[in-house]
């Protein structure tokens, strides 16, 4: 496990509320200067505590209004890489989950309608080799959508 300091946990975690804060800035909030923010920064990214960073996109702005939450059986669990590998060709998943409990995947889908939620169900992903059935949640809301701090 990467040992981190305060400094270090104090930097991640403004950063995980907005990845595009810069060095001064941080350096600013933190009394230290923009060469210790980037040191430490870059110690982090090679301890590979920190991945990169994405870009947060309003889908509904987009004309994306249904989020899906999927529940997928496999016939079995050596379908696994072979579901995974097809799912990733379909860029209306957006998110894919090895799981425990009923369901061997759990995926998020995000569509225009439910004509188009219909038709990557129907075409795309339940006619997937090794995709036994699976369980539609539609998400009315989201009600929060964060990254954890780290403590």
């Amino acid at each position: 496990m990467p040992q981190l300091d305060d400094l270090d946990k104090k930097i991640l975690n403004i950063l995980i509320q907005n990845a595009k804060t810069s060095y001064a800035e941080i350096a600013s909030q933190l009394f230290v200067s923009s060469g210790t923010i980037h040191v430490r920064v870059k110690k982090m990214e090679k301890m590979g505590v920190i991945t990169g960073s994405k870009l947060s996109v309003n889908y509904e702005k987009l004309g994306f209004d249904v989020y899906v939450f999927l529940g997928i059986y496999l016939e079995r669990s050596a379908y696994y890489d072979e579901v995974i590998a097809q799912l990733k060709e379909i860029p209306e998943v957006i998110s894919a989950h090895y799981t425990t409990g009923a369901y061997s995947i759990f995926a998020q889908i995000i569509c225009r309608d439910t004509s188009h939620l219909r038709e990557i169900l129907h075409d795309r992903i339940q006619v997937i080799k090794g995709i036994q059935r699976t369980e539609t949640f539609i998400s009315l809301e989201k009600s929060i959508d964060r990254v954890g701090l780290v403590d």
